[in-house]
């Protein structure tokens, strides 16, 4: 060790001067071995780690932001077609108390004709009603000694130190809502931040082509398939056939004998029922329109419509129902496009435990499973739309990250090798963080991939530590191998210093509890996880990286040194 141990102070005794001596002598022994084998060991170790992060990150999975307890959310009812603003205002007045019964709720609020903050597409509509839940702070929830069963019926003992969270009362109000099979309900989070893009649902599959029944039919399977799946909850689909109408279907063989268009008979219902301006009325200063339209016993039922009359050849009348069927039928509430396609939805959200990037593989090939013909497409929305497009994104800040400290760094050490010997340690952590995730059952989200820059950055911390302090021991004269000891052993304690203090710091965040605790918590535990795992290695990798790509910069001298010289072959003098 010579050098690396001379002058040893005091404070090196004990068990921090023990985790040196052991530190050291581990980067001795890579350090040496017949054509630096032991190296090799170093290296290919580093490479199985690296190599284990698509299969960490597949177990792990991938979400968009994590759920906190943010005491409060909602349920979204849609009442059965035909409910008046009485009736529907008595049978939310039945089901308030039921959610207002739940363990924490404290309060409730009920809007009838609007739906996620924003005014129903209907004016009027009744039947799309919202019922806010305000919950007791987190701090103030003492589980009581007893809980009930459904509807106060069974009560059974809880256990004292129970916890339950925003999640199981929201699991509960689903209970309570599956005693009303007429309702089409969701008990959703309250949006963080309102949006008119998206709806509040973590899973949302839209499904685009020509043919209305054809969208009907596939959203009817897959809506059905995502039921039988306990990761689904709130299941539902946009197809909603409530909206009472008359269905005109015309006969074109009888039409065109009798010399009827079919625009012709589009634009004499469009006049006759649905009325059009045709002239303006003016008195005083205000002007007013005037709207030409069948009287009301004219057109309120099927066979008023059948007996209007349409212009057909020679300017003769012809009643409706002698060229078209006119029938009652039911039909959507409203017809959505995209890229001037009809599309339907198929809406969720996630049951407890399931993770946003685990489903969507799954829905991907229930889809596809559908067999829909070519013409039809299908689009992931709402948070499988945002996650795909933050993913995106980091993959694209992660490389300017490289490349930025990369270039810093060049510049810091007047070198283009030492930035590669202080990064090569950086991607290490990648996987450590996974594992780090994985044992603590939380999937990669926004907040943890913010956590890996950091992570990131510490670790590039470290190898400028053991990096500069090497180069300098080296102008002084030392031996490369040698300077590298004797550097990583001064520096330690101080990477070591950083590390347990950035340890302790995280510790809280990462098992912490109340308000925007759960959206700190994975960014601690991926700087917790993915530092303490990966310290050993990294600490192993910079160093040697350090000798390799030393070697490799002599490795032209050493060649031309190595090269045989001809030897000058003597002359013969004459006689």
């Amino acid at each position: 060790a010579g050098p690396a141990h001379a002058g040893r102070s005091p404070h090196d005794r004990g068990f921090w001067g023990w985790v040196t001596r052991r530190y050291v002598g581990i980067l001795s022994w890579t350090l040496r071995g017949r054509w630096g084998w032991h190296r090799a060991v170093v290296v290919l170790a580093a490479l199985a780690v690296f190599a284990s992060t698509p299969v960490l990150f597949a177990l792990v999975g991938t979400d968009f932001v994590p759920k906190d307890d943010q005491s409060e959310f909602e349920v979204t009812v849609t009442l059965p077609e035909g409910y008046t603003l009485d009736r529907a205002d008595a049978t939310l007045k039945e089901l308030e108390p039921r959610l207002k019964g739940l363990a924490g709720v404290t309060h409730v609020f009920t809007t009838i004709g609007e739906t996620n903050g924003r005014q129903a597409k209907a004016q009027g509509d009744v039947t799309k009603v919202t019922v806010y839940c305000k919950m007791a702070d987190l701090a103030d929830r003492t589980p009581p000694l007893w809980e009930s069963g459904l509807m106060g019926v069974g009560l059974r003992p809880r256990q004292p130190d129970k916890y339950f969270g925003q999640k199981d009362v929201m699991a509960e109000a689903r209970q309570v809502l599956s005693r009303y099979p007429d309702f089409r309900a969701a008990v959703q989070e309250v949006p963080l931040f309102g949006s008119t893009a998206f709806k509040n649902v973590q899973v949302e599959v839209a499904i685009r082509g020509p043919d209305r029944a054809t969208l009907e039919k596939a959203s009817a399977a897959l809506a059905t398939r995502m039921r039988a799946d306990p990761r689904f909850a709130d299941t539902d689909t946009t197809v909603a056939n409530r909206n009472p109408e008359l269905q005109v279907v015309i006969d074109r063989e009888r039409a065109a004998d009798l010399g009827v268009s079919v625009q012709t008979i589009a634009s004499a219902l469009g006049l006759l029922v649905g009325g059009e301006p045709v002239t303006k009325y003016k008195e005083g200063a205000e002007q007013y329109d005037v709207w030409l339209r069948a009287d009301l016993p004219g057109r309120d039922r099927p066979a008023a419509v059948g007996a209007l009359t349409v212009p057909g050849a020679n300017g003769r009348l012809v009643e409706l129902r002698s060229v078209a069927a006119v029938r009652a039928a039911t039909g959507p509430t409203a017809v959505e496009r995209f890229n001037r396609q009809r599309f339907v939805s198929v809406q969720a959200n996630l049951a407890e435990g399931a993770v946003l990037g685990k489903v969507l593989p799954d829905l991907e090939a229930w889809v596809k499973e559908l067999g829909l013909p070519p013409d039809y497409t299908h689009e992931f929305l709402g948070e499988a739309k945002l996650m795909a497009d933050s993913n995106a994104n980091f993959a694209v800040a992660f490389l300017l990250a490289f490349l930025f400290m990369y270039m810093i760094l060049a510049a810091q050490f007047e070198s283009l090798v030492h930035p590669v010997t202080i990064l090569m340690a950086v991607p290490l952590t990648l996987p450590f963080a996974l594992l780090s995730l994985l044992l603590l059952r939380t999937p990669l989200d926004v907040y943890a991939m913010i956590g890996l820059f950091m992570l990131f950055g510490i670790v590039k911390k470290n190898g400028i530590l053991q990096v500069d302090y090497t180069n300098v021991l080296r102008g002084r004269g030392m031996a490369r191998d040698e300077a590298i000891l004797a550097a990583n052993e001064a520096r330690l304690r101080p990477i070591l210093m950083t590390t347990i203090m950035l340890v302790a710091a995280m510790i809280p965040i990462a098992t912490g509890q109340g308000p925007g605790a759960g959206a700190r918590a994975s960014m601690a535990k991926v700087i917790l996880g993915g530092q303490l795992l990966s310290l050993l290695l990294s600490l192993l990798v910079t160093p040697v990286a350090y000798s390799l790509w030393d070697d490799l910069v002599r490795l032209p001298g050493r060649l031309r040194r190595m090269k045989p010289v001809a030897k000058p072959v003597p002359l013969a003098v004459g006689s």
